[in-house]
């Protein structure tokens, strides 16, 4: 094709597949058109800046004049579905026909015209905009504002603004709702600053456009290059603080969740986010009591003065990840009262946990809260002196005059002392908090296989100790002098600060001593998917003979690898499909994973949907197919197929599974088992009494081999069971626990939990009680069905003494 000349359309030369798009729009044949219209249009073929002229010529489409659909149509609802998830980048000339196409709306029907595109176009712009751009951009506000509904306030201020329009009287009709305070002071600020900064504050703010393309990656990077801007932030937060205090004092009436309008509570979150990018040392001690004073009401009532910017707050929290943001939080979600937005910050706080696990470098940096490095608190209070304590959990104990310590708070105490003792225990809440925090956030960082130099990793821990308890519970891996990669667990009489790291000392699972790395060395958590078998097992079974239970499953994870059948499909793979799943519960664990998904239901475009969980700091997603089976009352799903697919480009390009890194593929694979385990009806020990449907799939679950959960869950046995009473009396199969009572023989399916009785493998239904395993029976994990499968063990080891009648029916019926 040499000879071929390449068609050039605003200046971008497009290639042979973009040009065949452009003309399915611009194609006068109507039966050309139509025929091009029922071929699919796969826009990973094309660049950013052929997106962008297919873009403008897909808002040029017009309507048949007799209400058919021009065919160049399927063409213009790919590229708008494709703009949400991928950055276009515009020509001067391209920028300008945009906005010209949205001027030529906004006098007609300027409800049709886009002001958060056009003002998204103008920052994506690759040269100086045209002449032509200002009077458009003039056009399309003055339309808007004379239709009276404007979506996009701060996108129309900044085309007014380019248009040299932003008027107090503009600013007064865009913003009638909140125009004082700080609000109004980023107003002027943003006249100040001119037509940029409008546009970047247009860029972050909230979109309630559907057509509108991610937010830039370098955005608010670009925001807080404005010094007067970052010196806006503080005052805001400063005056939002001083309100708050005012109303907390009783200064200022008191209103549920009207501390703070709209407006203010964007302006407040772009002031933090800015604070937080840019790591300001001033921050942490205002966003404290500012939080603080947001999450509880001045009296009795279960309200909050401003739950709309504490929830502001995590969010941008969640954007920009920070140790003290986090602390913050955690502190607030203590003191908050309201048990919906208890539950909503629960999720957002996971949110920020997930966030902070891609920054290694910040994880360790949690408030220590006055611990020692043995874990350690002592606090004065009157002739007294309480002492909390962290190891797996934080206790708060008191010392009594020959040293000795007791639970039993002091008469004096109680009487004199009220509200340090108040102070006290929501310490201990704090801690016990901070402490699942800094777990989570550090399981998390799993699937990233994330390192950090060692100097940095000390500092972060030996200092803090409360993050120390949590770390000297973990099994930690550097690389040693010829380069071999070590794991090892900090050693009992880790000692800080001592010349030459003497005291820093780790020991591998035979006790081997292992010297601590070079200052500069990596070091990062250890993980089974990247040890031999052996090991695995040596590291399982040192962690039980010491009873460590560690802060999350680590040595006792789950591992995925990747298998034959999933090599030979290369791209997707089937491992955990064709399974029946109870929907509502699998949408709520989706969001609650961090997974984004749409609702399935009984409406148009409600019977299949598809889930996605970005890992890696968003170079990686994984995808989840399902689909819906909700008839007469009961809402199913079946799920399908799981796909990775790579950031590319400013696109989502599907990956080979064997080019997934072997952490994230089986992390995100966990995930996957995770919800299948959890919501399938065959761990649903009431099906055969509620439903007739799905039986097959029902009583099949038990001949299936066993998940990686469940083979985690038969290992972990295994080791537990000889430790019991009820040993003589337990074998485990491949997929069952066996227990042999005095009345009959059972078979607790480790995977579902749910138990057959010898002869003839009839059921025996036993409603699941949330219980632990009895008396001090130590887990090496907390698990709910590893405790479950043991209650019921010990339960029916002892059938004869069993009196519960729906239970003894069942036994008995049969013999």
């Amino acid at each position: 094709m040499s000879g071929v000349e390449q068609e050039t359309v605003f200046s971008v030369p497009l290639s042979p597949y973009a040009a065949v798009l452009l003309r399915r729009m611009t194609d006068p044949d109507p039966e050309s058109g139509a025929a091009a219209g029922q071929r699919p249009v796969d826009l990973s073929r094309v660049g950013d800046r052929e997106f962008g002229v297919l873009l403008v010529t897909a808002h040029n489409l017009p309507r048949p004049a007799d209400g058919g659909q021009h065919p160049g149509w399927t063409v213009r609802r790919v590229a708008e579905q494709a703009v949400r998830e991928r950055q276009p980048r515009f020509t001067p000339e391209s920028c300008a026909a945009l906005l010209a196409a949205y001027a030529e709306r906004a006098a007609g029907e300027p409800y049709a015209a886009n002001p958060r595109l056009a003002a998204a176009a103008l920052l994506r712009c690759d040269g100086p905009w045209p002449a032509s751009v200002r009077r458009s951009a003039g056009a399309i506000a003055r339309g808007l504002l004379r239709y009276g509904k404007v979506g996009e306030p701060y996108a129309v201020a900044a085309l007014a603004g380019l248009a040299g329009g932003l008027t107090r009287p503009v600013l007064s009709r865009l913003f009638a709702w909140s125009f004082h305070s700080f609000a109004r002071d980023e107003f002027d600020l943003l006249v100040k600053l001119g037509v940029t900064a409008q546009l970047l504050v247009a860029e972050v703010s909230p979109s309630s456009s559907y057509l509108c393309p991610p937010q830039l990656p370098d955005a608010w990077q670009r925001l807080a290059a404005f010094g007067e801007y970052v010196s806006f932030a503080r005052r805001a937060l400063e005056t939002a603080h001083a309100r708050v205090a005012a109303i907390q004092a009783g200064e200022l009436p008191y209103a549920a969740d009207k501390a703070f309008d709209r407006t203010e509570v964007e302006a407040l979150g772009r002031a933090v986010r800015i604070a937080l990018l840019r790591d300001e040392p001033w921050l942490p001690e205002l966003l404290r009591p500012l939080l603080l004073g947001v999450a509880v009401a001045p009296t009795s009532a279960n309200t909050l003065p401003s739950q709309a910017l504490l929830y502001e707050v995590a969010r941008a929290g969640a954007e920009f990840p920070t140790p003290q943001v986090l602390a913050a939080l955690v502190a607030a979600r203590g003191v908050v009262r309201h048990k919906g937005a208890s539950k909503q910050l629960d999720r957002m706080l996971k949110r920020v946990e997930r966030g902070l696990a891609e920054r290694p470098d910040a994880v360790l940096r949690l408030p220590d809260l006055g611990f020692d490095a043995d874990g350690e608190c002592v606090v004065p209070v009157g002739d007294h002196r309480a002492v909390l304590t962290v190891s797996e959990k934080v206790l708060l104990r008191w010392r009594r005059a020959d040293g000795t310590l007791s639970t039993t708070v002091p008469a004096p105490v109680r009487r004199d002392h009220p509200d340090g003792l108040k102070e006290l225990r929501a310490r201990v809440k704090q801690a016990t908090n901070q402490l699942a925090a800094l777990a989570r956030t550090l399981e998390a960082g799993f699937a990233a296989a994330s390192a950090q130099p060692y100097r940095q990793w000390r500092e972060g821990l030996t200092g803090n100790g409360l993050g120390w308890q949590v770390a000297r519970r973990l099994i930690w891996e550097f690389p040693d002098a010829s380069g071999r990669w070590r794991a090892g667990l900090p050693d009992d009489g880790w000692r800080a600060g001592e010349p030459d790291g003497a005291g820093e000392l780790f020991r591998d699972v035979t006790g081997t001593p292992l010297p601590p790395p070079d200052p500069e060395a990596p070091i990062r958590l250890w993980h089974p998917v990247r040890s031999g078998v052996d090991e695995v097992r040596a590291w399982r079974d040192l962690l039980t003979e010491r009873r460590l239970r560690q802060p999350f499953r680590q040595a006792f994870r789950e591992v995925y690898l990747l298998t034959p059948a999933e090599v030979e499909t290369g791209d997707h793979s089937l491992r955990f499909a064709a399974h029946i799943v109870h929907y509502r519960q699998l949408y709520a664990l989706l969001k609650g994973r961090g997974w984004t998904t749409g609702m399935l239901g009984p409406w148009d475009g409600g019977d299949s949907g598809q889930a996605y969980r970005a890992l890696a700091g968003g170079a990686w997603r994984i995808g989840l197919h399902h689909d819906y089976l909700g008839e007469e009352g009961v809402e199913c799903a079946s799920t399908g197929r799981v796909w990775f697919e790579r950031m590319g480009e400013g696109a989502w390009r599907p990956s080979a599974l064997t080019d997934v890194p072997v952490e994230l593929f089986s992390e995100a694979m966990r995930d996957v088992d995770l919800f299948v385990a959890v919501t399938s009806i065959a761990a649903d020990p009431h099906w055969t009494d509620d439903q007739t449907r799905y039986l097959d799939y029902w009583r099949g679950e038990s001949s299936r081999e066993l998940s990686s959960s469940a083979r985690v869950r038969r290992e972990a046995l295994a080791r537990i069971l000889p430790r019991t009473k009820i040993a003589d009396r337990c074998l485990l199969t491949d997929r069952y626990l066996v227990v042999r009572g005095e009345l009959r023989t059972y078979k607790i399916h480790l995977g579902s939990a749910n138990i057959l009785m010898e002869p003839d493998d009839s059921y025996l239904c036993i409603v699941p009680a949330r219980r632990k395993a009895p008396g001090d029976l130590f887990l090496p994990f907390e698990e709910d069905r590893l405790g479950l499968i043991l209650s019921k063990a010990f339960l029916l080891a002892d059938d004869a003494r069993i009196t519960d009648p729906s239970i003894v029916a069942q036994l008995r019926g049969r013999r």
